[in-house]
């Protein structure tokens, strides 16, 4: 008896250290679409993602990798572009740019470090994956990575991706 009290107490021991050593974040009940309204720097992409009626979707149980642009990202682009996506009759447009950003799974920084991949998208076209010299997806640069959601992970990208 007086193995298996033990026995008990270590594994008891054991769990809590896992339970205290690991990150809260990971253990985040926010999904996607929460994690990115309270981070404060994709009010663009939110927008967009209710325009394009996308929310329903990014708060499904997944998983997904969202390359999410930040609101600087949209204003980089060129005068009267976000306006021009956001108006009902480019609807197709908005929603095929923001489906570019996801890929289905949960790939973290971790899974891409060191290698050069191609990634199919849900939109269906595909994106290049560098992460041989920090990430780079296309044409532009994370710059916060693995932001873990309850269905997934956000990496912050630069630039928004546009498809081919």
């Amino acid at each position: 008896m007086n193995t298996l009290i033990k026995r008990s107490m270590t594994a008891f021991f054991a769990l809590s250290l896992i339970f205290v050593i690991t990150p809260a974040m990971s253990y985040t009940k926010k999904d996607i679409v929460d994690t990115a309204v309270s981070a404060g720097q994709f009010n663009t992409l939110v927008a967009a993602l209710k325009a394009g009626e996308l929310v329903g979707v990014l708060k499904g149980s997944g998983p997904f990798t969202v390359f999410a642009p930040t609101d600087e990202a949209f204003k980089a682009l060129p005068n009267g572009t976000v306006e021009s996506l956001l108006k009902p009759e480019n609807k197709s447009k908005l929603i095929a740019i923001l489906s570019y950003h996801v890929v289905p799974g949960k790939t973290v920084s971790s899974k891409i470090a060191g290698k050069m991949l191609t990634a199919k998208t849900v939109q269906g076209g595909s994106v290049d994956i560098d992460g041989t010299n920090g990430v780079r997806i296309n044409n532009a640069s994370v710059v916060k990575a693995d932001i873990i959601a309850s269905n997934g992970v956000i990496h912050v990208i630069d630039k928004v991706l546009i498809p081919n």
